[in-house]
This record gives C-alpha cells, structure tokens and sequence, in this order.
C-alpha cells in the first residue's frame, strides 16, 4: 500500500513565538520521500526535530513576527513496523488523564459493560457503544473538553470520540491511548484521532467514528490524550491559526470489518 499525505499551516505571529509541530509521519514508517518547509512571510525559517514516544517527530520553531506557513508532504510505501509495550507504559496508559478521565467514568463503564471480562470483546463492545450513542457534529466541542463532558453532551469530533473509548476501556482495565493519523478516505479531511487498546499482546486501533479504514491510518503521535498529541503547541508568543489544509490519499481504500483486530502500520 502506498499512501500519500500532505499538510500545510499557515498562522499569524502576532508576537514572537515558540512553535511545537508534530504534524511529520512517525519514524516507524520508511517514507520514500519526505519534506518539511517552514517559512515567515517568505523567508525559511529553521525546524528542529526532536524525539517524541512511541516514533513520534516533533518540530520546533522560533516564529518572529510576521504570516508564517509549515508545508509536510510525506510518500509512504508499505508499512511500518507495531510498536510493542513495556509494563511501564501499561501502568501510564491505564490510569486517568487530563482529557480521558477514566475516574470519573467508572461507574458508567461497570453499568455498560461490566459483565465483559474478554479484552478483546471489550474493545469491539466500547468502540460500538460510543459510536451509537454519540453524533458527529463539527464544532460542537471545544479543545479543553474531556471525556467526561462529551459523554454529557452526546457529541463531538473525532478526539472526542477517541477520548471516551479511551476513557471507558481503562475504567475497564484496558490500557489505552490517544493516536494522531492521517486517515485516507476521510471526509472532510483533516487531522483524524484514533484510540488504540492493549488487547492480546498489541496495540489494537479502534474508530469509533468509522469514517475512514483502519488498516490505511498514518500515525503521526502517540499519547494518553491530546495533550500529548496535538498537531500544534504554543509555548510563548501568540500565533492565531490562519488557514489549514491536510491530505491523505491510499491506493488502496479496503473495506474495515469493525469486529477484527487491526494494529497501525
């Protein structure tokens, strides 16, 4: 399988800035080409990569005042190879965080799915429920709001999605975790966010949205929720986002039988 993603951000630096990207395929694929150009009102302006878990790839800039635009474009041929886990990461993916509050949702979590004790079944069973019970609706969450709150409000987009599964399989004690991906065959087309479960010795990728097939997902990030994988931090200045645009195209679009394990590569 060959895919091919793309992503372009332009923000206005009202004030100088320290920028965190992490928009770069994980290291675990072998791009066959790759490039990451950053530019303020014309002029390059260097990114530093730096190391994030689990293969992620962060990018650095110090913005000076002015329009600023990140273009990505990555080719990938193939796959790439799943990511194990440690009893260390186990223990982080299995307790409550700021935006998948597993506390919180125990009770819920033992009324819905208490008599299932099979990893496996629980993963399938969390992934339908939040699926039927939630609606889609663009804009209708905002960026600090957890699982807690979506479960309220009985919608959100695709991080909120992720959030509650993620949320509901650890009161459940699952371990597991929030991905960022590029996800061919979405529509609209974005960043997209996925939860994966530590079921049978894997990390198992589960969409409850359902909108784009699994076995096609680009992981870029890996966390326990989005504050450990969203596609830009500010950490001083100010940078208002201007205009976005991603892409992400396969050559192959299979069909995604929802009841089969699937690990992202």
């Amino acid at each position: 399988m060959q895919r091919i993603v793309t992503a372009r951000i332009e923000l206005d630096v009202s004030a100088p800035a320290d920028l965190v990207f992490a928009v770069a395929a994980s290291r675990a694929y072998a791009a066959a080409s790759e490039t990451l150009e950053v530019s303020v009102d014309g002029a390059p302006v260097p990114a530093r990569e730096h190391a994030d878990a689990h293969g992620g790839r962060l990018h650095r800039v110090d913005a000076p005042i002015g329009h600023l635009r990140l273009d990505y474009a990555a080719t990938i041929d193939g796959t790439g190879a799943p990511l194990g886990a440690d009893e260390a990461e186990l223990l982080v993916y299995g307790r409550p965080s700021r935006y998948a509050e597993s506390d919180a949702l125990a009770p819920t979590a033992a009324a819905e799915f208490g008599g299932i004790t099979d990893p496996r079944e629980l993963l399938i069973a969390v992934s339908s429920w939040v699926g039927t019970e939630l609606s889609y609706v663009s804009g209708s969450s905002l960026p600090t709001d957890g699982a807690t709150r979506t479960l309220l409000a009985r919608r959100g987009v695709c991080r909120d999605y992720a959030h509650l599964c993620v949320a509901l399989l650890r009161a459940g004690g699952v371990p597991a975790r929030l991905v960022a991906v590029y996800a061919p065959g979405l529509d609209p087309m974005d960043f997209h966010a996925v939860a994966e479960a530590w079921v049978d010795g894997a990390w198992c990728v589960v969409d409850a949205t359902t909108l784009a097939p699994r076995d096609t997902l680009v992981r870029i990030s890996t966390g326990r929720d989005a504050a450990d994988t969203a596609f830009l931090n500010i950490l001083r200045g100010r940078a208002d986002l201007a205009d976005m645009q991603v892409t992400a195209t396969a050559d192959v679009l299979p069909d995604d039988d929802l009841n089969r394990l699937v690990r992202l590569v």
